[in-house]
């Protein structure tokens, strides 16, 4: 959310910000709504003191019915004020749901651009592996070894649903694994695990609500909602909060499943597990000082992509212009791996800056240590990694002619020394090992 008063004292620059987003936002009906707010305050304000000067008259007169005479002008007057709080109400109500639809505005340093064709590359990592035989993509690969199975998962959940099925289960938890102890061991992040479903109230905080709400999975009988991603119960941890400066800044880590109901395209992401309804990721989110709030980003980017290094997968920075902004940063930079059986690059990773846009929706301040008034945190979160495109480029790059994968290396301790994943056993009575 934006501060008020910067709508209220410069809407044209606002405004003009507002259109590098290529967005739209009720600027001018914000500003007539809070003009008419200021009006009643005003004349509440009034009349209230006038209330006050009239109730010591009729404490001093002693004249009957100028007593009486005053006493019925104040009643009337302490109606005109509950109609008018009553007013004010509305109006703060009508002023709040006006507000969440007004977008973050960009950092001054965030490239102007219509669209993704204007994101900008601004670093590369690795080399795209040479292969001396035709990669497959990662869904042909992994229906050949059984550790996916596309036809039940269909069966079972519907479009875009799958099983994780013996080593694909395991990579996936060892990935997970892994993941986090980089996050809380070497980068100094502390873990939760947080609720999966969250009132209404937590979405708006973060900003999915209410624009968003159609991609969003409700309890239709209670206000409920899953997930689209740790950033939003992990954010409202500190929410209607007043942080001690010292504490700052706060580091958490979680990994858990998202749930999104996102628009696909006919005859686009069709196959295999780029884009579906419901997957997993390790989420990195931060409150910091405003002060820090950029060097705090730039290490939220490293901290993820120390993460594709670690597993010696080719990637790229992508600095995110104005127009493929998201509602809520004010600056993002994506990470994307290259899958070299799909032929193209995926992103595993969005950083992003929130600045004080989600603690103004969530009310998350501190104190300063010098004293005085309050302030908002900033916050940030960026995917560390996202767990279905991180699986992908690692059955694509490890992929051998044979067809199966080599394990990452880093990630054979948490495969028990495992270092190839190969056909999987048919499914069938626990065997010991």
């Amino acid at each position: 959310m934006l501060d008020l008063r910067l709508i209220r004292e410069n809407p044209d620059g606002v405004k003009a910000a507002i259109s590098t987003l290529y967005a739209e936002a009720p600027i001018d009906e914000i500003i007539t709504v809070d003009e008419r707010r200021r009006a009643l305050l005003t004349e509440a304000e009034t009349l209230k003191a006038e209330r006050n000067e009239g109730s010591k008259r009729v404490s001093q007169t002693k004249d009957k019915d100028e007593r009486q005479h005053l006493i019925a002008e104040m009643r009337n007057v302490g109606f005109r004020i509950d109609a008018l709080d009553n007013d004010i109400r509305d109006l703060d109500e009508k002023l709040l749901q006006l507000q969440y639809l007004v977008p973050n505005l960009p950092f001054p340093e965030v490239p102007v651009g219509e669209d993704e064709s204007s994101n900008i590359v601004y670093k590369e990592w690795g080399e795209k592996r040479q292969f001396d035989f035709e990669p497959k993509p990662h869904w042909d690969l992994a229906e050949a070894l059984g550790i996916i199975d596309f036809e039940r998962g269909v069966k079972v959940a519907g479009s875009r649903a799958y099983f994780l099925r013996g080593d694909g289960s395991r990579l996936q938890r060892a990935l997970t694994t892994w993941m986090l102890d980089m996050a809380t061991q070497k980068h100094g992040y502390q873990e939760v695990t947080p609720p999966l479903m969250v009132p209404a109230a937590a979405l708006y905080g973060t900003g999915n609500l209410p624009k968003f709400g159609d991609a969003l999975f409700r309890d239709i009988h209670e206000d409920r909602w899953l997930i689209p991603t740790a950033e939003v119960p992990v954010t409202n941890m500190y929410r209607d909060e007043i942080l001690d400066e010292a504490m700052l800044p706060i580091y958490h880590v979680a990994a858990t499943p998202c749930f999104r109901r996102e628009q696909i395209s006919a005859g686009r992401d069709v196959r295999g597990i780029k884009r579906v309804y419901h997957f997993d990721k390790v989420e990195m989110v931060k409150f910091v000082h405003p002060d820090t709030s950029k060097a705090e980003h730039e290490k939220l980017i490293e901290d993820a992509a120390d993460v594709l290094r670690g597993l010696e997968l080719p990637f790229r920075y992508l600095q995110i212009c104005t127009g493929d902004l998201s509602f809520t940063a004010a600056n993002k930079v994506d990470l994307e791996t290259w899958a070299p059986g799909a032929q193209e690059w995926l992103e595993v990773s969005s950083c992003s800056n929130f600045g004080d846009f989600q603690a103004r929706r969530s009310d998350i301040r501190f104190r300063p240590s010098e004293g005085g008034r309050t302030r908002f945190v900033h916050t940030l979160n960026g995917s560390g990694l996202a767990l279905p495109r991180t699986m992908i480029s690692i059955m694509e790059h490890y992929q051998q002619e044979d067809g199966t994968i080599a394990v990452p290396t880093v990630l054979m301790p948490y495969m028990g020394g495992q270092r190839t994943i190969g056909v999987q056993p048919p499914a069938g009575p626990a065997r010991a090992s």
